[in-house]
């Protein structure tokens, strides 16, 4: 692994997206989501997904300069038309209004349509967690890597969820999972490693046995999480994000990793709830923390070192790539490098 720095990672992102063909300050913006991302330690949603964003720019795929609309459809309920451009920028905008209404209401719930992928689902969580606010978010997944249960046709995405709970002067809690066992931009990852994949995460649909090389994962799908019901998980989500909001779920869907050009209308959705319409937010943290604190001292298991939280891992690397830099895999560097010789922009900079 080579590190860099998140500034220096931030300036080159922010100038490839210009030079594809983004206004400066929306390439600014979707750069901060991804690089944040990578300070987090979600790698498969920040620059590890450049290259194919880039990809989809230059042909066409999703729109360089969109127009956002907002259309207020109640006191507490909205819903972002993000004109086929950088999901980031949709869901950025999603995750302010919400805020905003709820501010005024109390919770809110805002909605995208003609969106695209739009990265960790956490830094969007993260925008309401900063105000004080509880943070839920979902989005149906940029493709399908998962069957119904009993199915072998992928008609399912990774379908996330993330909640995030403000603890005032503390990292929040924060859970962020796919409801497959692991998300695709990891196994991805495993490839661009030469890492082979532990059984368990995805298996041969021809087969139904386990399938442990990532550069054959077109040959099976995605296990989802406790069985039937993360499947089930998968659905309720693909509905609430895509149905409720007009985006595509299911065959409609466009895999964004195969095809370049057409527009994939992903919709995503997230929540606001204002803590402060229940008790003061330091109370809150105050109780929260105490609870916490008890599960952290719980009884461990004989080999365990020691009892993670949601939440507690994202922190640590927060302070540690800060620090240290973002770790990032050379065989992705040689493609960063690539790229930037397209683009015509200077080459990403290694931390020394």
């Amino acid at each position: 692994m080579t590190t860099v720095n998140a500034r220096e990672l931030s300036r080159f992102i922010t100038d490839a997206f210009i030079a594809a063909g983004l206004p400066r300050q929306d390439a600014a913006i979707v750069a901060e989501r991804m690089v944040e991302a990578d300070i987090i330690g979600a790698d498969g949603h920040g620059v590890f997904r450049l290259p194919q964003y880039i990809r989809r720019l230059k042909a066409g795929g999703v729109n360089a300069t969109p127009q956002l609309r907002v259309e207020r459809t109640g006191p507490a309920t909205a819903r972002v038309d993000g004109d086929n451009g950088m999901g980031h920028l949709a869901m950025t905008r999603a995750a302010d209004l919400a805020v905003e209404m709820a501010r005024e209401t109390g919770v809110a719930w805002v909605g995208t349509v003609h969106s695209n992928h739009a990265g960790a689902a956490s830094v969007y969580v993260d925008i309401a967690v900063r105000a004080g606010m509880i943070g839920i978010y979902s989005a149906v997944a940029s493709a399908n890597h998962m069957p119904p249960w009993g199915g072998v046709e992928s008609l399912l995405g990774t379908n996330p969820l993330a909640i995030g709970l403000p603890l005032v002067d503390e990292p929040p809690v924060m859970l962020d999972f796919a409801t497959t066992v692991v998300s695709y931009g990891t196994v991805k990852g495993r490839e661009l490693r030469g890492q082979a994949m532990p059984e368990g995460w995805m298996i041969n649909k021809a087969t139904g046995q386990p399938l442990t090389d990532p550069s054959r994962s077109n040959e099976g799908f995605l296990l989802p999480i406790g069985g039937y019901k993360g499947a089930g998980l998968s659905m309720v989500l693909g509905l609430l994000a895509g149905v409720l909001n007009g985006a595509a779920i299911g065959r409609d869907v466009v895999d964004f990793n195969a095809d370049d050009r057409t527009p994939a209308n992903t919709g995503q959705f997230i929540i606001a709830l204002d803590v402060r319409r229940f008790m003061s937010p330091e109370i809150f943290a105050t109780a929260a923390k105490k609870h916490l604190e008890d599960l952290r001292g719980a009884e461990r298991l004989p080999d365990v070192d020691h009892i993670r939280l949601p939440g507690d891992e994202r922190a640590r690397r927060r302070i540690e790539r800060n620090k240290n830099g973002i770790p990032i895999p050379e065989q992705l560097f040689t493609k960063l490098d690539a790229l930037s010789e397209e683009l015509g922009v200077s080459q990403l900079e290694r931390k020394m």
